[in-house]
């Protein structure tokens, strides 16, 4: 277990592009898997590595977020010592709540971290969901002496389109990161960074005040790209499964990969759970018309109709006549009478009539925003 680290996640981010999925709530908050948030993964793999404290950065649209987390108690972090501390944006009348970078967000919750009693950080973004044993990082960062412990994983896709934050790593025979890229038209480099890296609290306030005096904002380009020849900066190989969220395509195929066993096997590992707030609701209830194939169904739903490689989340009535395929639906959502969905994805509380039809694609799934009736 880690005893000597806490956690620091920046969900002050505007490198994903989820569009409509992220217009009242940040992109922690955004659901996933039919009862998560992508602030669970994160915050559950520090948490199951024994850290007990943890800085959450916020950006505007947090309100969903902290309705979320609330105390911090389904991670066990709603402490009188510790704990979970979330740190709202300072309103001025020159950001508005918004961080122009990721130093920019770190250096405005500074006095949180000179405040800590621990000697190294754990620094995340949330945009990769993953189960992750950090304790082996954190001991091959101190075996080695390294000053930044990188996660990466092998990726050799590439969408041109979709570069944003792509840090490359490029290593030696001993793991040493001797060249980066970032945003690469052609990377020379499959391992790319799950952005997760351990270093020392003293460390990473000399890094944010040096480049924040300098007039520097992006953590990435301005920190690591221009440090890496003379810090050493270590990477640590990620072996399981992971989902990178940084757009719609990438949202819709990382929950349909949670209808593969082995997925579902990796990513809620019993000896690492995944916690996410508590919702008591009774379970999913299905009549005799129901007819139901190879989907995930929360609790509180109520299926009528035909459901096939779903993902449903909580509270989801499905009408008789319905039929659903290749899609996820959000909490509350109402599918009427003899509605055709096929490549959807409906955000909360949106219904839709009886007797229509949305139909997209694998690599273009139509988003329904949030509350609304088609």
């Amino acid at each position: 277990m880690i005893n000597n680290a806490f956690g620091l996640i920046v969900t002050a981010d505007r490198t994903t592009h989820l569009k409509d999925l992220t217009l009242s709530r940040s992109a922690a908050a955004v659901p996933f898997g039919g009862r998560y948030r992508f602030i669970d993964f994160t915050l559950s793999n520090m948490v199951n590595a024994g850290i007990t404290s943890v800085g959450l950065i916020t950006e505007k649209n947090y309100h969903s977020l902290m309705d979320h987390l609330g105390s911090g108690k389904e991670w066990d972090l709603h402490r009188k010592r510790d704990g979970l501390f979330i740190l709202p944006p300072f309103m001025t009348k020159d950001n508005a709540g918004v961080f122009r970078g990721a130093i920019d967000a770190l250096r405005s919750v500074m006095g949180y971290v000179r405040r800590t009693q621990e000697d190294y950080a754990v620094l995340s973004w949330p945009r990769v969901v993953m189960n992750m044993d950090l304790v082996p990082m954190m001991e091959q960062h101190v075996a080695t002496g390294a000053d930044i412990t990188i996660l990466y994983a092998e990726d050799g896709s590439l969408k041109p389109e979709d570069q944003n934050q792509d840090l490359r790593l490029v290593l030696d025979e001993k793991g040493r990161v001797i060249d980066m890229e970032l945003d690469a038209f052609r990377p020379q480099s499959v391992n790319r960074s799950c952005d997760v890296m351990i270093l020392k609290k003293e460390l990473l306030e000399y890094l944010v005040e040096e480049a924040y005096a300098r007039g520097e904002y992006d953590f990435h380009r301005d920190i690591l790209l221009k440090k890496y020849k003379t810090l050493n900066i270590m990477g640590y190989k990620h072996e399981g499964f992971l989902a990178r969220l940084e757009s719609i395509e990438d949202y819709f195929a990382g929950n349909m990969a949670l209808l593969n066993p082995d997925v579902q096997k990796d990513l809620f590992d019993p000896r690492r759970p995944i916690y996410t707030k508590v919702k008591d609701e009774v379970a999913a209830r299905y009549s005799v018309s129901a007819q139901v194939k190879n989907s995930l169904v929360a609790d509180g739903c109520l299926i009528e109709g035909q459901v096939d490689s779903c993902i449903l989340f909580r509270g989801v009535h499905v009408k008789p006549g319905a039929r659903i395929f290749n899609s996820i639906i959000m909490q509350g959502a109402e599918i009427g009478e003899n509605a055709h969905l096929e490549h959807v994805i409906l955000d909360k509380g949106v219904k839709i009539l009886p007797g229509r039809t949305l139909q997209g694609y694998d690599s273009f799934p139509i988003v329904i925003r949030k509350n609304q009736t088609v």
